[in-house]
């Protein structure tokens, strides 16, 4: 028979992902409003892109129904 044996403790630690050290980097280089204005501009490229993948789908969703009505 085996003798029981005491459940090992397995230690998990997360490295730093890229986004968190740069937020660190800006954080130490850049004023609050800084951060502010680049986080909010980078904020509208991102709804810039969304809309403008949305518009893409929308002129194939039209070119699509003109094309069965022909």
């Amino acid at each position: 028979m085996q003798a029981a044996t005491a459940p090992q403790t397995v230690r998990a630690t997360t490295l730093p992902s890229v986004t968190g050290a740069l937020r660190v980097m800006e954080s130490l280089i850049m004023s609050s409003g800084q951060r502010t204005a680049r986080r909010n501009a980078w904020t509208a490229v991102l709804e810039d892109r969304r809309r403008a993948k949305d518009r893409v789908e929308a002129q194939h969703v039209l070119e699509a129904v003109a094309t069965r009505r022909s």
